[in-house]
């Protein structure tokens, strides 16, 4: 009997440690069929890892089969796997500095350069950096790559993403600064999307976002969707690329200002799948639009979500969300509407 009872106990035991892995206030909703071909009807949100500040910029780095990501209120890089889960990557990540300071120091957005070299979006340091250092050794030794615009300083570069021919566009709000838009430091009186080209010139590409946040293209690179953090115009516009690569005719892409007022989150980042589905993380969680920009659906994962990124054959999602690191696995489908 004793053997029996030690049994039960135990298999209940484990059985609550499994479900606490998954967040049950987590769910879909699906206002298109369509986003069952590739997002289960039956979604289970994983919680990979949490406690940490403010996790961001969630980077599948496919040679190391790991995922890292930042926690910008402690400066640092985790790195996560599925057999070692996770552990301190980087630290410092965003601010280099001597001097103690308060606010978002680390670093936010984190991309692969084309020659596979991380790129950071350092909000202490104003500027966005590559590491000198292989992926598999990282270490804090940086090489800015921009850091100024006519002379002055940056406001604190959030997001970037590479195009087909090398260059590196940006967005940068002013998030990082100790007392955000009204910091004495701030030297721009604009937010700006930018384009560094490959031998280093910056490009002012557009001033009209009021907080230029998440960026990404379509597959086919003839697209900009940049998403705009303000709640009081929470919306994604969507821009041409033109053949020097220059914004033009941008339109709005979805307005979800009037989404804030019930649900957790601002537009933030997004990453784009090969279908052309675009993953943006918003109000309620991370919603999913064809390029057309409809709405097919939301994953909520009911906490405030900044950032997500696919692994290398997209078969799995990732979410930054405050405090947590998450993941939901998707449909293998090879052609999809």
């Amino acid at each position: 009997m004793k053997t029996l009872l030690f049994t039960v106990a135990f298999l209940f035991i484990l059985s609550e440690c499994y479900s606490q892995n998954y967040k049950k206030d987590a769910f879909v909703v699906m206002n298109s069929q369509m986003l069952s071909e590739l997002i289960p009807n039956n979604i289970q949100v994983e919680i990979l890892a949490e406690g940490f500040g403010w996790t961001e910029g969630p980077l599948w780095l496919p040679t190391e089969n790991k995922l890292i990501f930042s926690d910008i209120p402690s400066n640092s890089i985790f790195e996560w796997t599925e057999k070692g889960g996770t552990k301190l990557y980087l630290k410092p990540a965003g601010y280099t500095g001597k001097e103690k300071r308060g606010g978002e120091a680390g670093s936010n957005g984190l991309l692969l350069s084309p020659e596979g070299e991380l790129v950071l979006c350092q909000h202490g340091d104003r500027r966005i950096a590559k590491m000198n250092a292989p992926l598999s050794k990282p270490k804090a030794d940086f090489e800015t790559i921009a850091k100024n615009y006519n002379g002055k300083k940056l406001n604190s570069p959030n997001d970037a993403v590479y195009d087909n021919k090398g260059n590196l566009y940006f967005t940068d709000p002013p998030y990082g600064l100790e007392q955000n838009d009204k910091d004495p430091l701030k030297e721009l009186d604009f937010q700006g999307v930018y384009r560094v080209d490959k031998t280093g010139k910056i490009t002012l590409l557009t001033k009209e976002l009021s907080r230029p946040n998440g960026i990404a293209f379509s597959p086919d690179f003839s697209k900009l969707y940049v998403a705009n953090s303000d709640p009081d115009k929470a919306i994604w516009m969507v821009y041409d690329v033109d053949e020097n690569g220059l914004l033009k005719n941008g339109k709005l892409f979805f307005d979800a200002t009037d989404k804030t007022k019930t649900l957790k989150g601002l537009p933030d980042g997004m990453k784009v799948h090969k279908n052309g589905w675009i993953f943006a993380t918003g109000p309620g969680g991370v919603l999913i639009f064809t390029p057309e920009g409809e709405h097919l659906g939301t994953i909520i994962t009911g906490e405030a979500t900044s950032n997500c990124a696919f692994n290398s054959d997209y078969s799995e999602l990732f979410m930054t969300a405050d405090d947590y690191l998450l993941r939901v696995r998707m449909h293998d489908v090879k052609n999809l509407h």
